[in-house]
């Protein structure tokens, strides 16, 4: 779509002044996907020359804001073998075509902080925290289940910018499962949940996006029965909080939600009983 209110695209590394009706142009395909009244100028980052993904010292992974899924996609698999199932899944969850997956980027879709996104699931789930840069030069870092706050709503301040999302190592390396609800065959997240499996300490983690208007999360230092999870889910997640849209009315959301919660704990509980089993065997 054009944006015919748009007079100008700036280079981002001119580091022009941030000003009422700018906007961060990543890939573009949300900003070009419907009008933008508002905007008067775009200030692109695709030259900025940010390594999509890279591996630091300490093994943690981080993703450029302006990596895309295609890119996440294919570089993942190598950069993180154990939880390279999970990242594909996500991606695989925006149910786009491959010029969408050439465009869209993992920065944009936290960004635009809507409750289906996938990168949202997959960051938050991964214990992933955002390193976010003010026209100033500060730099401030958040957790992404505390990066957005709504449906559509985040933390950013006026000017500022997604620059990276890192993943620890020992998140990385945890086991996982996953599992996701549409109302159509090819339609958007009604409910996304992903459960994690701490290698260390067997801490079970399950993340709630898609059915609720910002990521919840749950920690279960001990692996917790059924009635336990169903609880804990009860208590986590307000009333007001399970999202209401075409896509499926809160009452579905909240049942497959407690479906997937206690499916997930099954799965990883079978999965660290024989964990353990194997490491007393190896004793």
């Amino acid at each position: 779509m054009d944006l015919n209110t748009v007079l100008e695209v700036r280079d981002a590394r001119d580091r022009a002044v941030w000003r009422p009706g700018d906007a961060w142009l990543g890939g573009g395909t949300y900003l070009f996907s419907e009008p933008q009244p508002h905007l008067r100028r775009l200030i692109d980052l695709s030259r900025t020359g940010w390594q999509p993904l890279r591996v630091t010292p300490a093994g943690d992974l981080e993703i450029a804001a302006t990596c895309t899924i295609a890119q996440l996609s294919r570089q993942a698999r190598s950069a993180s073998p154990a939880a390279a199932p999970l990242f594909e899944q996500c991606c695989r969850a925006f149910l786009a075509s491959w010029k969408i997956w050439n465009m869209a980027t993992v920065g944009g879709n936290l960004c635009n902080s809507l409750p289906a996104g996938p990168m949202i699931s997959l960051t938050a789930a991964l214990d992933g925290r955002c390193r976010l840069l003010s026209q100033a030069g500060a730099v401030r870092e958040v957790p992404v289940v505390d990066f957005v706050t709504g449906a559509g709503r985040n933390v950013l301040r006026p000017g500022e910018l997604l620059r990276a999302v890192t993943l620890p190592a020992r998140a990385l390396a945890g086991r996982t499962a996953f599992r996701q609800a549409s109302l159509y065959g090819l339609g958007r997240s009604g409910a996304l949940l992903i459960g994690t499996l701490d290698p260390v300490d067997r801490t079970l983690t399950l993340t709630i996006t898609a059915a609720t208007v910002r990521p919840i999360q749950l920690r279960f230092p001990v692996m917790p029965n059924a009635r336990a999870v169903r609880e804990a889910v009860e208590n986590a997640v307000e009333p007001g909080e399970y999202f209401d849209d075409i896509h499926g009315l809160p009452a579905w959301r909240r049942h497959m939600t407690l479906r997937y919660a206690e499916e997930i704990r099954r799965e990883l509980c079978q999965e660290s009983t024989t964990a353990v089993v194997a490491e007393e065997a190896v004793r």
